[in-house]
């Protein structure tokens, strides 16, 4: 079961590496003008092949995980309330990716309605579910005490990772 676990968490890794990068190329999309065609094309079809890629990842990701999920038992009670809420976060992440595909749909269509600045942070929602997820499973809170401190440290700990990023790029970007 360890091989199956190592796997479930490989994919899951690869999975959100393309989740984190694909709303990247639609704000390269979305601060194109129209004069630069040729560049357009490039990232539709960089953003084509990455979601399906991605897609192509996400399928053993969750079937292992429902495999894990089925040989230990953890969730099926109410005594796993964490269990519960990854896979709610799970079914969020799903969403998420099936909405990059719509808004790569729109893109294609040169029918993007979002600023890049929106994508920009359209591109922070996987980070914010991997690291719940992560702290859930990590944590394995049974209290809802414990549950609820550990998830407002998690989300503190994404606030503070977000400002100290938006810092240094505008600490970049004041320098060029």
């Amino acid at each position: 079961m360890l091989w199956i676990k190592t796997f479930h968490i490989i994919f899951v890794a690869s999975w959100f590496a393309g989740l984190f990068y694909l709303p990247r190329i639609f704000v390269n999309l979305a601060l194109l003008n129209e004069s630069e065609q040729g560049t357009r094309e490039r990232l539709i079809v960089m953003a084509e092949k990455l979601l399906r890629f991605m897609s192509i990842l996400m399928i053993p990701s969750i079937l292992l995980g429902l495999i894990l999920w089925a040989y230990y038992g953890i969730g099926f009670s109410f005594e796993h309330g964490w269990m519960h809420l990854k896979l709610g976060l799970v079914t969020l992440t799903l969403i998420y990716h099936l909405f990059c595909y719509k808004i790569l749909q729109n893109f294609k269509k040169q029918n993007n309605l979002n600023t890049h600045i929106w994508f920009r942070w359209f591109n922070e929602i996987p980070v914010v579910l991997m690291v719940f997820v992560v702290a859930l499973v990590v944590n394995k809170p049974v209290e809802l005490e414990e549950f609820i401190k550990n998830i407002l440290l998690a989300f503190l700990m994404v606030i503070l990772v977000i400002m100290m990023i938006n810092f240094f790029v505008k600490k970049y970007n004041s320098k060029t």
